[in-house]
């Protein structure tokens, strides 16, 4: 099995919001780390898949360092219901992981990392 590991280091603006991008990856999204930095304490971020807009992680009023390994519920029935037990890899197909960070803090840093396979 291959491995890549995308880093995004992101500074915000003077408004405390960033958004940016990983290279094009295809695969399944085995997690997404994010470092700190100097990011302000309460920093929130939503990360999806560009142009498919499927979520990867969302998390708000963020104060250290976090990671997650990102999945989604499977669809089992006929009837399109999600699975209350299984979950599934999310993957990515020819796409970029966007991130788009707020209240991150006038020219703050943090760095994420997303690990694909």
């Amino acid at each position: 099995m291959y491995v890549e590991k995308h880093t995004v280091a992101i500074e915000t603006d003077a408004s405390g919001d960033a958004v940016a991008y990983t290279p094009n990856v295809t695969g399944r999204i085995h997690a997404i780390i994010y470092q700190k930095d100097d990011f302000a304490d309460g920093v929130d971020f939503t990360i999806t898949l560009e142009s498919t807009g499927e979520s990867l992680w969302t998390d708000t009023n963020v104060n250290a360092a976090e990671k997650v390994y990102p999945v989604v519920a499977a669809n089992l029935g006929a009837d399109g219901a999600a699975s209350t037990i299984l979950q599934v890899p999310i993957l990515a197909a020819d796409d970029r992981v966007k991130i788009v960070v707020a209240q991150g803090g006038n020219a703050k840093a943090g760095t994420f990392q997303v690990i694909v396979s």
